[in-house]
């Protein structure tokens, strides 16, 4: 199989060719990041897997890009741009349909993997259309209610499970803010693995062997 055309420029990995119908990891990356940051765990990731990391559809200047933009000022300190933050969870849902076309994976084993922004894009994918994913790997970010599809709390979780890890010294996205993601989870029912490690902004070695024990396991 060859590299197909997405609605997102993407980085892939194919699956041991023998596996019919492969799960699949699907990677979001960060703010100013770009599609080879999260790829680069590919290599240590089971074969079993297809993994895709999608590039944001947002270029920024001079370099990297956004799923959405996040804004400064004196009045409200750092916001969020929620209406491109839901356009990008849109746009990656569609990307998860033509993944499974284009690449022929498993429907029945979606994972997505974020950091950062692409933590708090997952949970909104996940909890606003969770017939497309069942599982979400979230690395330093936190549940952003303000770009869930509205009604999801009536949606059917009972496919889903989350792993979500944290710096407890993390300057960007306040540990505080990530410790509300178990909670809230498991208010609807979701079963969250949830961990800190004693770093800043980023992922541990540890934690990358915890996330990846968790996958084995779910």
């Amino acid at each position: 199989m060859k590299k197909q055309t997405l609605s997102l420029e993407h980085n892939i990995r194919f699956a041991d060719p023998s596996i019919e119908n492969p799960p699949v990891i699907i990677m979001l990356h960060g703010f100013g990041s770009d599609e080879n940051d999260l790829f680069s765990f590919a290599t240590e990731l089971p074969k079993e897997y297809t993994i895709i990391s999608l590039k944001a559809p947002i270029p920024m200047q001079p370099y990297g890009n956004a799923w959405y933009n996040i804004y400064f000022d004196d009045a409200n300190g750092k916001f969020s741009d929620d209406e491109q933050a839901i356009a990008s969870r849109d746009l990656v849902v569609k990307c998860i349909d033509e993944i499974i076309e284009a690449y022929q994976v498993s429907k029945e084993d979606v994972t997505l993997l974020g950091f950062s922004q692409g933590t708090i894009l997952s949970f909104a994918i996940a909890l606003s259309y969770p017939e497309k994913v069942q599982r979400v790997v979230g690395l330093s970010g936190y549940v952003n209610e303000g770009i869930l599809k509205a009604g999801f709390e009536d949606n059917d979780f009972s496919n889903l499970k989350v792993y979500s890890s944290h710096g407890s010294a993390d300057q960007v996205i306040p540990v505080s803010w990530a410790q509300r993601t178990k909670p809230f989870l498991e208010n609807l029912n979701i079963p969250c693995k949830y961990s800190e490690f004693p770093v800043g902004h980023g992922v541990a070695p540890q934690n990358f062997y915890e996330l990846k024990e968790w996958l084995e396991r779910n």
